[in-house]
């Protein structure tokens, strides 16, 4: 297997951003590293039309390290591509002649298409819109059927809007009336805005308003990515925010400093989208532009670039990264989804939450086998699981938390719960752990275990090639928790 590299370098109205993406054949990819820099390029272009001096100068010096960067780690395939400030200053050509990287200025349709690649291939959106809003402009995606069907674009970024509408020392209420009449009176044109179907989101803006809004709820924050951000806390977020100084936004806990004069006129373009398009809830991506370059290449065998199912594939790539993709993670998972079929155990939805514990219980293996079980839930807390709400991702995480061991719980994730999560993590958590027992060997000596529910007990027939007397000891161990989860006492007995 060959292991390649791909540098994108997002030059971007409010920052810069190179990351490196590292990939082995069909196998996995994982972003490998990152340098960010606020550069603000488009400071005062929405004024002069022009890229400053000063801002050009640092924006330069910028891409210089960055060229530097990639030179120094051996990194030879990178694409750099400009968006709106660059692209609709009128002395772009002389950024580009002066840049260290050779720069591909993005149209309006390429920036959209990119951003729309980046929130269906890391957000479940099927039918709706994607939304991508960036320092100097915004793009919004129709999407029927996982497929980009319009892609339009307004200057309407966070530096152009703050520029235009919110530069002022003292806000008063007829600024912000100004921005929301200016941005609501083009979305009313967008026929299809407001035509039922959901919306997601990408961009350093809806990344800190979703981290922002989990702290205010007091949630677990692990990660945004998946993260349901409701109209009515961003509501509430804007209103606190017109009331505050810049200083003052910049210490909100989940606002970047660097995002605290921005962060205002962001979070009114967001709300005015979900005010046109009635949306009650946005889903946070933490993808963004450069993973939608990253897509276009890696999935480049596919018309459009998507994956054929973003859960699977997230699960499926994160146990593949940590080695955990083999025979024996597979043949868990099968034995443990055919107990919980003939168990009646819920909806499809838990029925994936499961399949995707089983596939990642061992990933912490990577790390040590003692506490295996944590190290596990640490690894997919932190790496996140593309496709899942935080809720999905913490109960996933806690069943492989008590795959081995202990009384499941949600612990420390109460918050994300819902009614029926605490029995449905105890269910999910004791089929996982007969199906690893009866799988102990790691050898699947165990071909398929057969359910049959009678009389208040469950029983287990193992059919299987090789002696099961250690697979029949191991699972019977866990005879208690599983009572526990179905109410009903465990038998095993080998097939004949």
């Amino acid at each position: 297997m060959t292991e390649q590299r791909l540098a994108v370098v997002d030059l971007g109205s409010n920052s810069f951003r190179l990351v490196v993406f590292t990939w082995v054949d069909d196998s996995w990819f994982r972003l490998s590293d990152e340098i960010h820099e606020t550069v603000r390029i488009g400071e005062g272009l929405e004024e002069t039309g022009q890229l400053a001096k000063e801002p050009m100068e640092r924006a330069l010096e910028t891409v210089e390290l960055y060229a530097h960067y990639c030179r120094a780690t051996g990194i030879d395939d990178v694409q750099a591509v400009a968006t709106s400030a660059i692209r609709d200053a009128d002395n772009r050509d002389e950024f580009l002649e002066r840049a260290a990287l050779d720069v591909r200025v993005l149209t309006t349709e390429e920036e959209a298409f990119y951003g729309y690649l980046a929130a269906v291939n890391s957000t479940m959106l099927s039918n709706g819109v994607a939304l991508d809003i960036g320092g100097g402009s915004m793009q919004l995606t129709l999407v029927k059927d996982r497929e980009g069907r319009d892609m339009r674009s307004w200057p309407f970024g966070a530096v152009r809007m703050t520029e235009r509408f919110l530069a002022q020392k003292s806000l008063k209420p007829k600024h912000l009336k100004a921005l929301r009449e200016h941005v609501g009176a083009a979305l009313a044109e967008v026929p299809w805005l407001g035509k039922d179907g959901d919306l997601a989101g990408i961009g350093g803006t809806v990344r800190n308003l979703g981290t922002a809004a989990m702290l205010r709820l007091d949630l677990p924050a692990f990660g945004v990515q998946g993260f349901p951000l409701r109209k009515k806390v961003l509501d509430e977020m804007v209103e606190d925010f017109a009331g505050m100084s810049a200083a003052d936004r910049a210490k909100v806990p989940g606002i970047k400093p660097e995002r605290g004069d921005l962060i205002l006129a962001g979070a009114m373009v967001v709300q005015a989208v979900m005010d046109v398009g009635g949306f009650d809830e946005m889903e946070v991506t933490e993808a963004g532009l450069r993973e939608g370059v990253f897509f276009s290449q890696l999935l480049s065998h596919r018309d459009p670039p998507l994956f054929n199912n973003v859960r699977r594939a997230s699960v499926r790539n994160l146990a593949a990264e940590y080695g955990q993709l083999n025979a024996h993670t597979e043949h868990v998972a099968d034995l443990a989804l055919t107990m919980w079929d003939a168990l009646g155990s819920g909806d499809a939805v838990e029925r994936e939450l499961v399949w995707a514990a089983a596939m990642l219980h061992d990933i912490g293996m990577s790390i040590d086998y003692d506490d295996h079980h944590k190290h596990s839930r640490y690894l997919i807390l932190n790496a996140g699981l593309p496709g899942f709400s935080p809720r999905e991702t913490a109960l996933i995480g806690q069943m492989t938390r008590y795959h081995r061991k202990g009384s499941p719980t949600l612990g420390q994730f109460a918050a994300l719960g819902r009614d029926g999560d605490e029995e449905m993590l105890t269910r999910g958590s004791a089929v996982l752990r007969v199906a690893e027992q009866l799988e102990r060997s790691r050898d699947q000596a165990v071909d398929r275990v057969r359910v049959r529910l009678d009389d208040g007990r469950v029983e287990l027939t193992l059919d299987a090639h090789e002696d099961v007397a250690i697979a029949r000891w191991a699972a019977l161990n866990e005879a208690e928790v599983f009572k526990k989860a179905f109410g009903r006492e465990l038998a095993i007995s080998e097939g004949r």
